[in-house]
């Protein structure tokens, strides 16, 4: 749990992908014998980033791995990891957490408030690690509240493109506080190490070093302000899931005697607060306009995921939930 055990090996990348010399690099470790238990366990939690040279180098380890050795990839849904890789692994599902059992948790362990941890809990739709974000962070509501006005803030095609250009422009700042404190500290270590300001004497290969730095932190950025604008279109596909359960009735907006407005099978808002822009969505919209709009939310990620430029990515994502087609 202090994730200081010599045979476990964690994997996460703060870049956009794990390349091929990580991977060599992880596969030479792997090939060791553990040093204090029976196994050791080799675990990758973003699998779904590994590029495909990448794979190619994974592929042996994985088809025939050490006698003591046990991977576990880690992605969101098999099909994230690539073809060759997941046809020789054994496939395990987790569930996702209920919203009662997250709630219950935020409220336990963090001493949140039951309001609160409900309403944490709901919005992040079995994430624990959203939902404490969203019962702790007030900020982290109001943005949340700002990106689930969007929709109905999409009059024209002026006002979708400044849609765009302000979640990119917040998206951008975001990971520049989050990274700023990191950098500092990175470059200052790495001057001291290659002997900056001893006497004036500028060690060889300084500039080749403090570029590769400066590389490995815009990647770490752009992945942060990355994993931001997947979060917007994840709080816009829940807004469109919403509205289209209402149209077909799956869903309820009128709902008094439950907090979560929960219908007769089940299901619920997860928007609930915002139930009454909802319904004048459901209603003014048919459900294949909603559907419209929850595919071009699922085409701009997979731009995102291709390097498109986000500001076009999301330029077009807005015009046609504007205007569905």
């Amino acid at each position: 749990m202090a994730r200081a055990h010599p045979d476990v090996t964690v994997v996460r990348t703060e870049k956009l992908s794990i390349g091929v010399d990580e991977v060599r690099s992880l596969v030479r470790a792997a090939a060791m014998n553990p040093s204090a238990g029976r196994h050791q366990i080799v675990i990758v939690e973003d699998a779904d980033r590994v590029t495909e040279r990448g794979a190619d180098a994974l592929l042996k380890s994985i088809e025939e791995p050490a006698p003591r050795t046990v991977w576990v990839l880690c992605a969101p849904t098999p099909d994230d990891v690539v073809v060759t890789i997941r046809s020789r692994c054994r496939s395990l599902h987790l569930a996702t957490p209920s919203d009662e059992a997250v709630a219950t948790l935020l409220q336990t362990r963090d001493g949140i408030d039951a309001a609160v941890a409900a309403y944490a809990a709901r919005a992040a739709q079995g994430h624990i690690g959203r939902a404490r974000a969203l019962a702790r962070n007030e900020d982290a509501r109001n943005r949340r509240n700002e990106v689930l006005r969007l929709p109905g803030s999409l009059t024209s095609v002026g006002a979708c493109l400044i849609a765009a250009d302000n979640l990119v422009k917040a998206t951008a700042e975001d990971a520049a506080q989050a990274t700023s404190g990191w950098d500092a500290k990175e470059r200052a270590e790495l001057e001291l190490s290659l002997g900056f300001g001893t006497k004036g004497a500028r060690p060889k290969h300084a500039a080749a070093a403090l570029k590769e730095l400066e590389d490995q932190q815009k990647a770490r950025a752009k992945r942060i302000q990355r994993d931001s604008l997947d979060r917007v279109l994840t709080e816009l596909t829940g807004y469109y899931r919403d509205v289209l359960g209402l149209q077909t009735g799956a869903l309820s907006a009128h709902l008094e005697t439950d907090a979560n407005y929960v219908g007769a099978n089940g299901a619920h808002l997860i928007n609930a607060e915002h139930r009454d822009q909802l319904a004048g969505l459901a209603r003014s919209s048919t459900p294949e306009q909603t559907l419209r709009r929850i595919d071009a939310i699922l085409a701009c990620r997979e731009a995102l995921e291709a390097n498109v430029s986000a500001l076009l990515a999301l330029e077009a994502m807005m015009v046609q939930l504007a205007n569905p087609r």
